[in-house]
């Protein structure tokens, strides 16, 4: 699966971020996670993508996923 374009924004304390990365982990998907509670930049960059300020926050190539949505990531990663 690493065939795929793959950004976590994610926080350290967030349970569903930990539920997608785990998820995508057991999956053998390659992914960029990044903490937009360290990052301003980059929470400024998953805020513009998504027009969202909760995380999880998960793009596959080019297609953005809020929240830890399964079905959506198998879906798109396919």
């Amino acid at each position: 699966m690493s065939n795929h374009n793959v950004t976590v924004y994610s926080t350290s304390t967030c349970h569903y971020c930990v539920l997608a990365k785990d998820y995508l982990d057991k999956k053998g998907v390659t992914y960029a996670n990044f903490d937009v509670g360290a990052d301003r930049a980059k929470a400024s960059e998953m805020i513009s993508k998504s027009g969202q300020m909760g995380v999880p926050v998960v793009e596959i190539d080019g297609q953005i996923i809020v929240g830890f949505q399964p079905n959506e990531f198998d879906r798109l990663l396919a």
